[in-house]
Parts: C-alpha cells; structure tokens; sequence
C-alpha cells in the first residue's frame, strides 16, 4: 500500500567493478539491461519501489557523471531527488545525506534503502516483506536488514545470523528475527556450515528503518560524522545544499553502513526471507539467472559460433563475427575497449585486474 510516510533511498554511486568489462565507470551495471528485460536494473528498481512509495518520496543518491543517466533513464524522478555525492565515501555518508535529507521534509517517514543493480524476481513477495518490515520499524526502535534465504554455499556474499529461538514477526512469506552478527565473505567450507546450520542469512544490503531510529544510530554510533550533518542541516533542501554536501564530504569518514553501525548496534533485526533477490554482482551469477543454450552456456551476441565450448559466460559485440573453439567453465567478455578471458572459478580475481587495467592503460579502460 502507497503511503505518504514510506520514502525510500536508491544508492546508486557505484561502478559494479566485478562486472568488467561490460560495467565500466562510464557505465556502471545499474545502467546495463543485464538480462535483457528491457529495462536497466536502475529503472527495475525504481518501478519495484513505486509499488508502495510515490515517486516524489524515492531519492537517489549518486554522483554529477550519472545524473543525466537517471534522468533519461527515470523521467518520473523529480531532478530535486537526485543527490549528488561530490566524492566516494561508502555507505554510511551515503545514507546519512539521504536520511537528513528526508527527515527534513517529514520527520515522521520510514525508510527503505536499496542498491540500484540488484535483481529481486519476486516483486509481490519482495512488497508485502517490505510493508511487513514498516509497520514493525514503526512501532519499535529497530534498525531492520533484509537477509536472503541461502540456496548454496555462496561465498561471494557477506552473511547474517538470525536469532532462530526469537521471533518477533512471521508469514509464510519471512520471519524477522533478532540479529546475532555479521559476518564476511566466507570461505566455501564456512559457507557450507551456514548453509547446513539454518540460521545464516545472505546479506542484500538492503534496509528498513525510520528516519528518527537511523538518526539516533548515527548519533550513537558515528558521532563525528553525525555532527558534520547536524551542522549543515538547515541548508538542506535550499539553494546552500550543494556548498554544505561538499563540506561536510571533504570531512567525512569513508566506512560502510554495515561496518559503522549496524554491526554495533543492540537493536539489529533481520527480515529473513526469499524474493527471488542477486546481486548480480559477478558473471556467475548471471550465469545462475541466464537462459542456457544446448551446452549449458549463457550467450550474449548475434554473430558467434561455439565449438566444443560448454559452462561459458559469453558476452561478445553484436557487429563482430566472434568464433570461440574448445572453452569449458571460462567467461568471456568482448567489450569496444577490453577484452576479458577468465576461468570463472577465478572470477574473484576481476576486481584486482580492473586495478591493474587502471594503473597499466588508464581510467578510460575501466
């Protein structure tokens, strides 16, 4: 159900550097048609959050080179909407300046955050989760994470453990726990025990909460860089906004949500659940959500012929005739200025090769 309390913050700031070298950052993997929908993960998202949010209440937080990109590609977002990070900073600051930026309009609003190039494939699970989690967050002061019922020993991902012996809240659709930790990117024998013990959730990095529970998280949790916005704050929403953002930035901590708060916080729960949710934040997890030709492989191109070629990722340019002989578990990524060619049991290794691109041939390669 739309109400006018419901906002939601889209982070849409990052480069998607595991997806090289379709994603680059001149065009990130938000504004790709990753699984030739025919629409970007960016307007998905955008479309899924408007199932209980007005348009004027969604806000995304980006950087000035993507701008025009949303704009063209989300013409119902209002231009205001749009905020602009004048640097990186992870996700805290990120959050931060959307919070502040809501709570100034309507101090009673409840919030859901959410990346701009994930993929959820059940939108009517993923609304009802989501309506479930804002009723709860408005009547406790809970910080509430969305963890994503495992269906392999994923090792890409971070992981939530759930309090399985509490629980607060639950349907046929979720349960929503306690959270007992955090904790990274396992290796494959620590995923498998996750995967067996039953309590261990994915993290999706989405989150629900009010504006007045982040609020007081910041102040608790991230003091400094709390201040910095409580000092801009009557600037917010006025002609001085651009000026205070870029101050405060210049100052800011780069730390992550999960790392500056979430993970210290007493009032952590998780909405454990399965909506169908990737990250699609690596060429094997396309591959997972690909249709697959006759020898198991995920293609994308029109002039390409395959020979003995089998558990592939391709993705070559449609105007080269692309010949690939003998190939077995190897991903394969022909793009108009790189070329990748990887076992995909080493896909890990992409974000070191982007470095290594970058310092070796420069950012127009990246």
């Amino acid at each position: 159900m739309i109400k006018e309390n419901n906002y939601a913050i889209i982070m849409a700031g990052g480069i998607g550097s595991r997806f090289w070298p379709w994603s680059r950052s001149s065009r990130p993997k938000q504004f790709l048609d990753i699984l030739d929908t025919g629409k970007t993960l960016i307007e998905q998202t955008f479309d899924r959050l408007k199932n209980f949010c007005l348009a004027e209440n969604i806000f995304v937080v980006t950087n000035e080179r993507y701008r025009q990109d949303i704009l063209n590609l989300v013409p119902q977002m209002p231009e205001d909407n749009i905020l602009l990070e004048p640097m990186m900073r992870n996700t805290a600051p990120c959050i931060a300046y959307g919070a502040y930026k809501i709570q100034k309009i309507n101090p009673d609003a409840r919030i859901i955050v959410a990346p701009s190039d994930h993929l959820v494939m059940k939108e009517n699970v993923f609304t009802h989760v989501v309506e479930q989690g804002f009723e709860f967050a408005c009547h406790h002061n809970v910080l509430l994470t969305m963890g994503i019922k495992p269906h392999r020993p994923e090792t890409g991902y971070g992981y939530i453990k759930a309090d399985g012996s509490t629980v607060e809240q639950r349907d046929e659709f979720y349960s929503l726990h306690p959270v007992v930790k955090f904790t990274e990117k396992p290796d494959l024998k620590t995923a498998q025990e996750f995967l067996e013990d039953g309590n261990f959730y994915w993290n999706s990095g989405m989150f629900i909460w009010t504006v007045e529970s982040i609020l007081k998280a910041f102040d608790a949790y991230l003091p400094d860089m709390n201040m910095l916005f409580e000092e801009q704050i009557e600037k917010f929403n006025t002609a001085l906004e651009t000026k205070a953002i870029e101050s405060i930035y210049s100052k800011c901590e780069t730390i992550s949500i999960d790392y500056g708060i979430m993970e210290k916080a007493d009032n952590v729960h998780v909405l454990c659940t399965d909506i169908g949710w990737s990250d699609i934040g690596t060429w094997g997890s396309l591959f997972e959500h690909s249709a697959l030709d006759e020898n198991n492989n995920a293609v994308r191109g029109q002039k390409l012929i395959l020979d003995n070629t089998e558990n592939c990722v391709i993705k070559v340019i449609d105007n080269k005739a692309t010949v690939i002989q003998g190939l077995k578990d190897y991903i394969v990524v022909d793009d108009d200025k790189a070329l990748l060619i990887c076992k995909k049991q080493d896909e890990q290794k992409i974000r070191d090769y982007v470095k290594k691109v970058k310092s070796d041939f420069g950012e127009d390669f990246t």
